[in-house]
């Protein structure tokens, strides 16, 4: 199957087959990821170690998720959407299984941390990229519905997993995880490229491969700070909710539930800030700067609270503002507010890699509190302040383009204002010389007769 093109952005056609796509590479991608927490305390009793060296293994993975950004947008502007994410689905699975005989958890930094973090990037990035290509003004709708295949794969495999290890042992849970991944191989083959060939323009401009010149912009390198910080506050709750809760005294059947409730209400927060970025008439990174002050309350929250319920009414509020933001933090790039759709292309892949510190470091930073402090709880601290400072990080997003666009203003003025002067000096050279030319002066008719 070729390229779709259209002579504008089609909110819809073959973008729909592209959101079905983009539903199971969040399963396969970050809702297992996530839901590798599940077998925290089986690998910690398998191997010997403590929570900061198994938590290394996610964190690896969400490293080589985000560094080698810059590689997927490079692969994918050069070779085409369907078959990096296709090669990535293979890397994802072949990892995954691999993973199910590791004899040490050395050997899993290397087949869930590298081999699958490599497949994600190759998977996720260009499947996201390419949705946001297919819709305009539906954006922020169909991409909260079609990300909200994280919060599915949660609230369905954790306590499906923590039954099912019972019966067959983390290692065959993997095998099962690994095969289903798979399915992301044929997600790559309903990935058509677009392009937009507006009828006046006789060739559409190619994107580059990657661009770089984006760190110029202030509002750019604000908004990447924010990804920065709030990736803090993305993988360690999920990773560690389920033993705070058991910390607490809730019964492990009862502390698998809490991941689901985290995933339930992640759903209604994907779906709901869809709606309402649709319908806001300010601008959409103050909605998402909302959500993140209040996300950041909710996991301060996480830390004081010591009861079933209260956790329960914790993971509800973190599963619902999480939603809102892991939903749009990425396709929020395409909105002129932060760079546009014609640069998403290739600044998606720059914006992912600058998170890439923060992937690696926080789940190790709350395990290695967990370890010194002997709280689950203390895992959150470290959340709750990358989230704090991702939400100054974004209030300073607006008044940086702001200030970038009076600038061009400027600049056009001067510019303009340049020209004028120069068109109007080069009339006077223009008159001057028309004066003093021998047809400009006036002869005399007695002079001329004698």
């Amino acid at each position: 199957m070729g390229p779709n093109v259209y002579s504008e952005v089609p909110d819809g056609g073959w973008g729909w087959a592209v959101a079905a796509a983009f539903f199971v590479v969040e399963i396969c991608t970050y809702g297992i990821l996530k839901g590798l927490g599940v077998f925290l305390q089986d690998l910690m009793e398998e191997f010997g170690e403590s929570n900061s060296r198994v938590s290394w293994v996610i964190s690896i993975s969400a490293f080589i998720f985000t560094v080698t950004a810059p590689l997927s947008t490079l692969l994918s502007n050069h070779f085409g959407y369907r078959p990096v994410v296709m090669m990535g689905g293979l890397l994802i699975s072949l990892g995954t299984i691999s993973s199910a005989f590791s004899t040490s958890i050395t050997e899993m930094y290397i087949t869930v941390g590298l081999i699958s973090g490599l497949g994600y990037c190759l998977t996720f990035l260009p499947t996201v990229t390419l949705l946001a290509q297919y819709f305009s003004k539906r954006r922020a709708l169909v991409t909260s519905i079609a990300s909200s295949g994280e919060s599915f794969a949660l609230f369905a495999f954790a306590p499906a997993l923590t039954a099912l290890k019972e019966h067959i042992g983390w290692r065959h849970c993997l095998v099962i995880l690994g095969v289903f991944q798979a399915s992301v191989i044929g997600c790559g083959l309903l990935l058509r490229p677009i392009i937009i060939k507006p009828e006046s323009e006789a060739e559409p401009s190619r994107p580059k491969l990657l661009d770089f010149s984006v760190l110029k912009d202030s509002a750019f390198i604000w908004y990447s700070l924010f990804g920065l910080f709030a990736t803090l506050g993305f993988f360690a709750p999920q990773l560690y909710v389920i033993e705070l809760s058991k910390s607490r005294g809730v019964e492990q059947s009862m502390a698998s539930y809490t991941l689901s409730v985290m995933a339930v209400a992640e759903i209604f927060g994907r779906l709901s800030i869809g709606v309402v970025l649709n319908k806001v008439s300010c601008r959409k990174t103050l909605v998402l700067l909302g959500c993140v002050v209040l996300l950041c309350l909710v996991l301060v929250a996480f830390t004081i609270v010591w009861e079933f319920w209260g956790l329960v009414v914790c993971c509800t509020l973190y599963g619902f503002f999480l939603g809102t933001v892991a939903s749009t933090h990425i396709p929020m790039l395409a909105e002129e507010e932060v760079v546009g759709v014609q640069k998403m292309a290739s600044c998606a892949g720059v914006y992912v890699f600058i998170q890439k510190f923060a992937g690696l470091a926080g789940p190790p930073l709350g395990g290695a509190l967990v370890d010194v402090t002997h709280n689950y709880g203390a895992a959150f601290y470290s959340c709750a302040a990358g989230m704090g400072v991702s939400a100054i990080c974004l209030a300073m997003v607006g008044p940086a383009k702001s200030g970038t666009r009076q600038r061009r203003r400027r600049q056009r003025e001067e510019e303009e204002k340049t020209s004028q002067d120069n068109e109007q000096l080069d009339f006077l050279e223009v008159d001057f010389a028309q004066e003093n030319s021998p047809a400009g002066q006036v002869v005399d008719p007695e002079e001329a007769s004698v």
